[in-house]
């Protein structure tokens, strides 16, 4: 990567993790703070942890499309100036419908979407799923900091506090925005990043693609529930000060990240994907009958929580690895957006069923439903077929006829470790979805026929030619 893209990926990366962070702070305290509001019910406060996710699912495939007629930058700041927004009406909320609304405009200003757009901008296509990986480990690690920061600000300057927090963190995001952010020498549209409308109904038809959608979305539904129900486990049934819950959350997120690395590079690197993952998700309806069997222990809570979080990282690595290999070439982005639709429909649909179920069944009934949940997610991922093991590769092969493109397609499929081939005449480029132990990169670079990429290659330039 050129010091550019370096800098893109981290200053992007910044900005989703500070946003991220907002929301995920007062997720393992906010049910004991909303004793406090006006018309609390268990109902209400599901719906306030959650309300983000519904707003969010709606928003963040539009906000994208917005960046690409209105520009990147301006997009992602009205972002975060509605996040900001969103964050000072939940400060100032003396009741539970004025912190659900709140949180509802937070997650309104969904700006997922544009930054990878922005990403895509600025990075060259060999490049950009680092990139992206970079991204998606710094919302992992804010999402780990935000749960210890989450009750030791708690108890400093309160959940108002933490809203306001929040929304200094926002506009902190616009500086590093125009600051630190380069700026493209033009933005276009990439559909390895982007969704494209007219696949949405390819995507939503494929059975594999939407066994992990249906995944993401069970296992963010069963996070936020478990965390509508689990610091009144801590606090009333084992006696944890709510300012000391971070001392449990902070060993076990250590020792899960640990624990999960060699998870992962089992499933990867040694290609036995399915069956961790079929592992993890059994984890995870374990821990959860732990949690409902033993909430009253604090060794029990710690052990199923550890369980969990292990479980959870794993799958937070192989989902989105698993839905790039399912996903034809030329239709990674559309099944990515989607993807990340139903993650956040999952948080919605969580925080509202953990809040209903809390209000009749308690704590265990919770943590019996989120059991229900993963065995559910068991029985279907059990039909799901092994992945072939590939990676998506691009190349621009430059504007041809019709014949001619279809002559170059069979071409590229026929070189060892090339599964799929499509070429896009309109952008030039053609998507391959290759096996990287098998491929020779070096033979596939001869196809290429784009003479400006290549100069700006041997020039260090960031080209986002797509």
């Amino acid at each position: 990567m050129t010091s550019t893209e370096k800098r893109a990926a981290y200053s992007l990366a910044s900005i989703y993790s500070l946003r991220m962070m907002g929301l995920f702070m007062i997720l393992p305290v906010f049910s004991l703070y909303a004793d406090e509001l006006e018309g609390t019910t268990p109902l209400l406060v599901g719906l306030a942890i959650g309300a983000y996710g519904l707003t969010q699912a709606l928003f963040q495939i539009p906000f994208g499309m917005l960046s690409d007629r209105f520009g990147r930058k301006p997009v992602i700041a009205l972002g975060l100036l509605i996040f900001a927004l969103g964050s000072v009406l939940a400060a100032n909320a003396d009741s539970i419908m004025g912190v659900i609304f709140g949180r509802a405009l937070q997650g309104t200003g969904a700006i997922a979407a544009a930054i990878m757009a922005l990403t895509a901008d600025l990075t060259r296509e060999e490049h950009r799923s680092r990139a992206m990986a970079v991204i998606g480990m710094s919302i992992g690690l804010s999402f780990a900091l935000s749960l210890v920061l989450g009750p030791l600000l708690g108890g400093w300057i309160g959940v108002d506090g933490i809203f306001w927090l929040t929304a200094v963190l926002a506009l902190c995001g616009i500086g590093v925005l125009y600051i630190a952010v380069p700026s493209p020498k033009r933005s276009i549209f990439h559909r390895d990043a982007e969704p494209v409308p007219r696949f949405f109904s390819d995507v939503l038809g494929n059975a594999q693609l939407l066994r992990l959608d249906a995944g993401v979305m069970l296992l963010h539904m069963m996070l936020t529930a478990t965390f509508v129900a689990l610091p009144f486990a801590l606090r009333d049934m084992v006696g944890v000060a709510v300012a000391d819950h971070w001392h449990v959350y902070l060993p076990v997120l250590l020792i899960s990240l640990v624990v999960m690395v060699p998870l992962v590079i089992v499933a990867e690197k040694y290609r036995h994907i399915k069956g961790v993952y079929l592992c993890a998700i059994l984890i995870v309806a374990v821990a959860e009958a732990g949690l409902s069997l033993f909430y009253q222990s604090f060794i029990g809570i710690f052990i199923a929580l550890l369980l969990f979080f292990v479980a959870f990282n794993v799958l937070e690595a192989l989902l989105p690895s698993l839905v790039v290999k399912y996903a034809p070439a030329e239709k990674k982005g559309t099944a990515m957006g989607v993807y990340s639709t139903s993650q956040f429909l999952g948080a919605f649909i969580g925080g509202v069923s953990g809040g209903a179920i809390y209000g009749v069944m308690g704590i265990s009934g919770v943590f019996m439903f989120c059991t229900l949940c993963a065995l559910v997610w068991v029985a279907f991922a059990l039909t799901m077929k092994s992945p072939r093991y590939t990676s998506n590769y691009m190349l621009h092969v430059g504007t041809m006829s019709g014949s001619a493109q279809q002559e170059l397609e069979e071409r590229l499929r026929q070189v060892k470790g090339v599964f799929e081939a499509a070429i896009v005449a309109d952008e030039g480029a053609a998507y391959l979805k290759v096996d990287s132990k098998v491929v020779d990169y070096a033979e596939l670079d001869q196809f290429s026929n784009d003479d400006d990429l290549k100069e700006a290659a041997e020039e260090g330039e960031v080209s986002a030619v797509v």
